[in-house]
């Protein structure tokens, strides 16, 4: 019998393409595939709930200004655009 809580398994499809980088990815990193896979869903997860609160938050407030639009895009590239730009 498993000690602890053993971690659920999934089984999945990818194209190859995608199986070839996500191996190279998970390589890179020094994690293995399962590591990798996990916190990519983790990452995706994160923002699809971002994205959930922004839709209420509009819901109850209204739409984003485009200066807030803007605001917001500056900070989540860390000012990456500005520099592009520039």
């Amino acid at each position: 019998m498993p000690r602890g809580n053993p971690s659920p398994k999934l089984a999945i499809t990818v194209d190859p393409d995608v199986h070839a980088q996500v191996v190279a990815a998970a390589a890179a990193e020094g994690v293995s595939v399962s590591a990798w896979m996990t916190a990519a869903a983790r990452r995706v997860l994160l923002v699809r709930d971002g994205l959930a609160a922004v839709a209420d938050w509009e819901a109850e407030q209204g739409p984003l200004t485009d200066q807030e639009l803007a605001a917001a895009r500056r900070r989540v590239s860390g000012g990456q655009a500005e520099r592009k730009s520039a």
